[in-house]
């Protein structure tokens, strides 16, 4: 008999004893005949986790003296080691794996084969399935495949029969799963704790046996059409299509989803009777099997792909493809993903979302930039989640340090409760400070602005007690959209961001989309070469390419600042021309709607550059007498000067702001803009670093734009230095140029009781 027919007359079997008024003792009982007998197997045996134990709870071929007598602690034995594992045991010789015991009182002596699966319910292992020969032999693959397939209808069997019900499995098995600590890349610091809510849940398979093999068999076809119609619409998106990693993803998923043999394998499950869910589940099964066997990295990735075209397949052909979004979130929530765009993020409710955990992600994502916006911590690029982490358990996220605790003991707890207690003192102390302007010791007036670009934002700037927003990222807008957004759109926009901010300046930046900024509805040819997308064809040089675009965007600046003062600031110019052009783009169109005599036109322009290209500095002699200001870009600055990629994370001990080689470069600017009637700023993650700035004040810089969480502890920090202390301090630092300034700097601040942690 084929493993095809072996599988199919388990399932008749098993589908016949489920509409019976029989035991649930009896069902077990009869369930390891049919197995047996179809698998012409001399044992076969059904442990069940009963009050922690596995227990030997049906058995054809053992003692039946040693049924409910027989227990295993979870990892004990051949039977513990694939529950604990979640994965299947094949073994020709059981007595010489290193896990076997022996139980007498089941007469398994004589036997030398093994092979078990883990009966699974919700994601967790709840119990095995083992068959045993006397003969030492491997199983053959559809052996294997008939036992993962009658593991799936036991567990259904399982809780209808009230032999395990929901809540003890789900008990048991977070008890076994133990506590649990991941590591990852920090993309947004911070601490949160919370519930584990999946962005994409897993689908719950109700039915496993099908009524109507050849419905299912449609399902399954129409699902794959749909899923190909979404691969080949993501071919269409500027995501893809740009060269590099992206198209290699690509080209794996197209080829899973047109892969042939997936389909085939899908097919010959349903022919057992399986429904269309319980197919896609059971190759999926077989998939996992194969990822834990696999040393090579890159196949490993590969894999991984198709995990996640099943689970997309899965979605479809269920119909569940809502997020956790849809339904909402109930609690403090800890969000999980693979990975997330921007707008997905922005479904959440901002009350309930504590901090995010990625498989995926990278430091200059789009999910990060919107994340450390709105003060959430990430976690990026931690392997395994959906392995380690059940829906529901509580999660320690510690993303300053890198770590996310999974069912912490109670050790790790109380040491991360004082942690966040002492944070919410220290943001409670911050907070005061809202109203109190920052003078330094010496009585200078720094001023401490924000960065934002959501509309959530315009409620911080009160709160925090900021001098302006220095830094207004416009290219959110459109980030977030899934078309270009109209002009009209933009002007109601920007007048609510001015309307909000008062009697306080606004700094707009101009939009900083393409290269690694991709929207789906800009085609652009020219960067489909871009290997490295943070220097390609982005910002000003795709705005000025784009005309309609950069006009669109021009003209909603200046009428929603009508009456008032617009300050905005063009960003990655390289060469003063590049600013030329970008003004004229502006003066063009105020011409035009002053011809427009009912619109009424801003008071006065402020233009000003953003300067995060090392180039720029060697003519800024040229660009000075051009801008009212200028605002250091040092996130994009530093990766350029070390030609270090920041989303590397090799290449992170290369990426350290108080290097002497980048302090040099900042002194420079403040030497070369002395005496000049323009403001210099700096905008980025380095102002908001109480040491970094406690640098940058001795640098000479004197208005810095920060994240909103930053501006507290920044005006603390002003409030404790005296300039000129500092300033005599980082000119000798700056001119010496140790190896090592980041532990001099805050040497100098620890004696002076000056706090930069």
């Amino acid at each position: 008999m084929s493993a095809t027919a072996a599988a199919r007359q388990i399932l008749i079997g098993l589908h016949e004893l489920m509409a019976t008024r029989l035991s649930a003792q009896d069902k077990l009982d009869r369930t390891v005949e049919v197995v047996g007998e179809a698998l012409d197997s001399e044992v076969c045996s059904i442990y069940l986790l009963r009050g922690g134990m596995l227990e030997l709870s049906a058995t054809r071929g053992l003692n039946q003296s040693a049924v409910h007598v027989t227990r295993l602690a979870v990892g004990e034995g051949l039977t513990g080691t694939l529950v604990a594992n979640g994965a299947t045991l094949n073994l020709a010789q059981a007595k010489a794996h290193p896990d076997f015991q022996y139980h007498p009182e089941t007469g398994e002596d004589k036997f030398s084969s093994f092979a078990g699966v883990p009966i699974v319910y919700r994601e967790r292992a709840v119990g095995a399935l083992n068959v045993q020969h006397v003969d030492p032999r491997r199983y053959e693959d559809v052996e294997i495949e008939a036992l993962q397939t009658t593991a799936m209808v036991l567990s259904e069997l399982i809780v209808n029969a009230g032999l395990i019900d929901e809540r003890s499995a789900d008990e048991a098995t977070r008890e076994q799963s133990g506590p649990a600590q991941m590591t990852g890349l920090t993309l947004v610091a911070g601490l949160a704790a919370g519930s584990a809510v999946f962005h994409q849940p897993r689908v719950t398979i109700d039915r496993v046996v099908a009524e109507d093999t050849e419905y299912e068999r449609q399902r399954v076809y129409r699902a794959f059409e749909r899923m190909r119609e979404q691969i080949d619409q993501m071919a269409q998106q500027a995501e893809f299509g740009a060269g590099g990693e992206t198209d290699e993803v690509l080209k794996a998923y197209k080829a899973f989803a047109y892969d042939e043999g997936w389909s085939r394998r899908i097919n010959e499950a349903i022919d057992t009777g399986l429904t269309a869910e319980a197919a896609i589940e059971r190759v999926q099964q077989r998939t996992r099997m194969r990822m834990r066997e696999i040393d090579d990295p890159l196949l490993a990735d590969r894999m991984h792909d198709l995990e996640d075209l099943s689970n997309r397949l899965l979605r479809i052909v269920s119909g569940q493809m809502g997020t956790a979004a849809t339904s909402g979130l109930k609690n403090d929530t800890i969000l999980i993903a693979r990975n997330l765009g921007p707008a997905e993020l922005l479904e959440y409710d901002r009350r309930r979302l504590k901090g995010v955990l990625l498989e995926e992600g990278s430091l200059t994502s789009h999910v990060v930039i919107v994340a450390r916006a709105m003060g959430i911590p990430v976690l990026g690029r931690v392997r395994g989640l959906r392995g380690v982490i059940g829906d529901g358990d509580h999660v320690l996220l510690d993303s300053d340090a890198g770590v996310a605790h999974v069912r912490a003991q109670n050790s790790i707890l109380e040491a991360f409760e004082a942690r966040f207690a002492k944070s919410k003192e220290r943001r409670a102390a911050y907070a005061e400070l809202r109203d109190v302007e920052p003078f330094t010791r010496c009585g200078t007036r720094i001023q401490v602005m924000m960065n934002a670009g959501l509309r959530d934002d315009l409620t911080t700037l009160s709160m925090v007690g900021a001098d302006g927003i220095g830094l207004f990222r416009t290219e959110f807008q459109f980030l977030v959209s899934a078309t270009l957004p109209q002009r009209e759109k933009q002007t109601r926009f920007y007048r609510d961001v001015l309307d909000a901010a008062g009697d306080k300046p606004v700094v707009f930046r101009t939009v900083d989309i393409g290269g690694d900024k991709a929207v789906p509805y800009l085609s652009n040819d020219s960067s489909a070469a871009d290997e490295n997308p943070a220097m390609g064809w982005r910002a000003l040089r795709l705005a000025l390419e784009r005309e309609g675009l950069f006009k669109a965007q021009a003209r909603a600046l200046i009428e929603a600042a009508g009456g008032r003062t617009l300050r905005v600031m063009f960003p990655m110019i390289s060469e003063p021309w590049e600013f030329d052009a970008a003004r004229e783009v502006f003066e063009e169109q105020q011409e035009f709607l002053r011809s427009r005599k009912r619109i009424m036109l801003p008071e006065r322009i402020e233009y000003g550059a953003m300067l995060e290209v090392p180039a720029l500095v060697e003519v800024l002699d040229v660009l000075i007498p051009k801008v009212s200001f200028l605002s250091v870009g040092t996130n994009d600055l530093t990766q350029f000067l070390f030609a270090a990629d920041r989303a590397n994370p090799k290449l992170a001990a290369r990426y350290d702001w108080l290097s002497p080689a980048i302090l040099r470069f900042l002194k420079r600017i403040v030497d070369a803009t002395t005496g000049h009637q323009v403001t210099l700023g700096l905008c980025g993650e380095m102002g908001g670093r109480r040491l970094e700035a406690l640098a940058l004040l001795g640098l000479g810089y004197r208005r810095l734009s920060i994240t909103p969480v930053s501006v507290g502890p920044i005006k603390e920090l002003i409030r404790q230095i005296d300039l000129a202390e500092i300033s005599a301090f980082m000119n000798q630092l700056v001119s010496q140029a140790p190896g090592d300034p980041r532990t001099a700097i805050a040497q100098w601040a620890q004696e002076r009781g000056i706090e930069v942690d």
